[in-house]
């Protein structure tokens, strides 16, 4: 998942805080969303559906595992990852957050470089459930893993199983470039002895069958996949 699409809401009762973490993050080329309370912060979810929420524990209205609490129990947003970012470093309070539902509990102060660290570490469970997942939706490619199909535009493609593996990994991150180690040992792994030839034929036909401009080859290096 690109940064760009990556939707981030942030939920605290001080206006500075949220306009420095929301700076920082945004010039990381997230989607920043804001809220000053639980309350706010529960309406703004349910509407934007964030990857990542970002949240104060003492707040007005509503705190913080008072809102992680009802997140929780809205089905829609069972895969949004949820930290508390506070000035409470108290054990008690920690476990209260986990145990409200949150994903992680991160204390104030922190500095904005490392605070964003600790966001890529989250987000990157999002690469991870993308790069699980059974179907796989690439422009106008329909990748699904579990039946070894693929559509195109709904017209069904059949493709050999080595040419399938290959095209669901180079569509697991569009614009990554794979090395050719990588594909040799994602894709063939130690069945056979193969070299990169093999998998230059194997991308002329994905091109012949997919389309031409969706594989662009880096000399020397490997291949990416172009939405």
């Amino acid at each position: 998942m690109r940064k760009k699409d990556i939707k981030i809401l942030l939920v605290d009762d001080e206006p500075d805080i949220l306009e420095i973490v929301g700076y920082n993050l945004s010039s990381e080329g997230y989607q920043i969303s804001t809220a000053a309370n639980g309350v706010e912060a529960i309406s703004i979810a349910k509407k934007v559906k964030p990857h990542l929420i970002i949240m104060d524990v003492m707040m007005p209205e509503m705190d913080g595992m008072e809102a992680c609490e009802n997140i929780r129990k809205d089905s829609s947003l069972a895969n949004t990852i949820i930290t508390f970012l506070t000035a409470r470093g108290e054990d008690y309070s920690q476990v209260a957050g986990f145990d409200a539902g949150a994903d992680d509990y991160i204390t104030k102060p922190i500095k904005p470089k490392v605070l964003v660290s600790k966001v890529k570490a989250l987000l990157r469970r999002l690469k991870e459930e993308d790069e699980n997942a059974q179907i796989v939706t690439v422009g106008n490619i329909v990748i699904n893993r579990e039946e070894y199909k693929i559509e195109k535009e709904g017209v069904e493609i059949i493709l050999p199983r080595k040419e399938f593996e290959l095209l669901s990994l180079l569509a697991s991150r569009p614009g990554k470039v794979f090395k050719r180690e990588e594909i040799l040992d994602k894709v063939w792994g130690n069945e056979v002895i193969v070299g990169g030839r093999t998998i230059d034929v194997h991308i002329r036909k994905l091109r012949e069958k997919i389309g031409e401009n969706h594989f662009k080859t880096v000399k020397g290096v490997g291949y990416k996949y172009v939405e």
